[in-house]
């Protein structure tokens, strides 16, 4: 059996006879989820343009690129932070361990080009 399907305003498919409200709610919800996805994008930018002078820094004292102190001490907090927001703390030392990755390997390009 086939269920044809129509499009809400962001695009995505919706079954035909879909009541309307249940379409606009859905619509509306997945407008926030766009913006917030938005602010996450930009968060994340500002994030990197700081890590990036940190490791300038770094690379001109000729610190090392990693600080595993630091980033339990930050794993740590961003699990309460979570537990506090009510989101998963494992999701969230996940997503930092995958940010920390990243940084760690700007600055070791910034290292290595100095």
């Amino acid at each position: 059996m086939t269920t044809s399907h129509t499009s809400d305003t962001n695009g995505a498919a919706v079954p035909d006879g879909q009541d309307e409200n249940v379409r606009a709610e859905l619509s509306r919800l997945r407008e926030s989820i766009d913006n917030i996805d938005a602010a996450v994008v930009h968060m994340l930018a500002e994030r990197f343009k700081c890590t990036q002078q940190v490791g300038h820094l770094k690379a001109n004292h000729h610190l090392p690129p990693a600080d595993p102190a630091r980033e339990a001490r930050q794993i740590a907090r961003l699990r309460e932070l979570a537990e506090n927001a009510r989101l998963d703390p494992a999701f969230a030392e996940k997503l930092l361990n995958f940010i920390i990755a990243e940084v760690i390997r700007h600055h070791e390009t910034i290292a290595k080009s100095s």
